[in-house]
């Protein structure tokens, strides 16, 4: 408990880190370190409120200033460049040394670039940070021509964003439909249905192979994997994140698509953890160990690291959940639905509401909910207490959710957050 602990990265697990450490009463010192002279800050919003306006700086921040004096956590603003763990110290890029007994990297990932000619051009975007929040907004007010390369949640996010800006905006996926990585066929039919609805144009099975540009170096058109082109003076490119493990690997620690740690979340170094967007871990949900971007994986991985090193050692295996709002609908998913072989819906797509429940060997693995929070809530206690459900008994006429956890546990479905 009188351990100095160092946090690398300063974003929702890095913050989480520290605050779940000084709530469960570690007495030791706390250092904090950003490479972006910023309090730490909610990323979601940065596509959405954010950028309409809806939301300004100030509500981003994740606590005020007087939080990190009060609660004694040293914020430090520099890039760590090196990790002796010998020694057990990080050295920042100005040089200074900060030493640990234990070291949390909490790195996260970076926005992934389109490799193709022309990517560097002004005009040319990612969405990762605040900092391009604030181009980006900056730039859509004079726009005309708006192009998003990837039909994920960040690119429509900011397409549905954009569009309800006034803008005409063009989504270029290279995939068959929308959040194909992320979501049931049933549940992207219905966002792609939404943004032509509002006006977005969705262009599938198309790549991006060449930006180009007007005489002033300003991005002017997108070149399709077809030869065809598109007019863009604004281009945003959510195509992905890569997770930042250069540090960790330069050190020697195991890496391989993320940081790898154990179910306790430790690394290779039994004196360093990984939280987050950048740790690569194994879960039970899953058949091999995976990497989550999202925030309820950044909270509950400090929640778990903040819990061992107070004294309360567990296994990582919280629930996976995740939600997305576009126009005014609000995606919310509970659970891990890769590789099922089954959906059943429940409810109507055509009115906007409805679930989708994925199974995998006739075993419920994951609910999508449309504007069905009630739903979401439930799922994620069915999933969570392993309560089983199998699609006969989902494909009866008066089934739902809520009856089928209230008739198994007694208990009444949570308000919606």
């Amino acid at each position: 408990m009188s351990d100095r602990i160092v946090v690398v990265g300063a974003g929702q697990a890095g913050h989480q880190t520290a605050a779940f450490l000084r709530e469960r009463g570690h007495a030791g010192p706390i250092t904090l370190i950003g490479d972006e002279g910023l309090l730490p800050y909610e990323r979601p919003p940065l596509s959405k409120a954010f950028l309409k306006g809806t939301a300004d700086e100030s509500q981003l921040w994740l606590r005020p200033e007087t939080f990190y004096t009060r609660n004694a956590v040293e914020r430090v603003t520099g890039s760590a460049v090196a990790l002796d763990r010998a020694a057990r110290t990080v050295r920042l890029a100005d040089g200074s040394v900060h030493p640990y007994d234990h070291l949390v990297l909490a790195t996260g990932a970076r926005a992934r670039a389109l490799p193709v000619p022309g990517a560097g051009l002004r005009g040319v975007h990612t969405l990762r940070s605040l900092a391009d929040a604030r181009t980006l907004k900056a730039e859509l007010a004079g726009a005309a021509h708006v192009v998003v390369a990837g039909a994920g949640f960040v690119g429509l996010e900011f397409a549905a964003a954009a569009q309800e800006l006034g803008h005409r905006v063009t989504v270029v996926e290279a995939l068959g439909r929308p959040l194909a990585r992320v979501a049931s066929a049933a549940t992207a039919e219905h966002f792609a249905r939404l943004h032509e609805r509002h006006g977005n144009r969705l262009l599938f099975g198309q790549g991006i192979s060449a930006f180009h540009a007007e005489d002033g170096g300003r991005v002017a058109a997108v070149e399709l994997t077809d030869g065809g082109r598109l007019p863009a003076d604004l281009v945003l490119a959510g195509v992905g994140a890569v997770p930042c493990t250069e540090l960790a690997e330069a050190a020697g620690l195991e890496v391989a698509g993320g940081i790898v740690v154990d179910s306790l979340l430790l690394t290779s170094d039994p004196h360093i953890s990984a939280v987050g967007d950048c740790a690569l871990f194994p879960h039970p949900r899953a058949a091999t160990p995976l990497r989550i971007e999202s925030v309820q994986n950044a909270v509950d991985h400090a929640r778990l690291v903040a819990d061992r090193l107070t004294g309360a050692t567990r296994t990582y295996d919280d629930l996976p959940w995740f939600w997305s709002t576009q126009f005014s609908a609000t995606l919310q998913i509970a659970g891990l639905g890769h590789g099922h072989d089954a959906e059943l819906v429940l409810g109507e797509p055509d009115s906007g509401r409805f679930s989708v429940l994925l199974f995998r060997d006739d075993r419920l693995v994951a609910v999508e909910s449309v504007d069905r929070p009630a739903d979401h809530m439930a799922a994620r206690r069915l999933l969570a207490d392993g309560i089983p459900l199998v699609r006969w008994e989902a494909a009866a006429a008066d089934f739902s959710l809520k009856g089928h956890l209230r008739a198994h546990t007694g208990r009444r479905v949570p308000a919606p957050a």
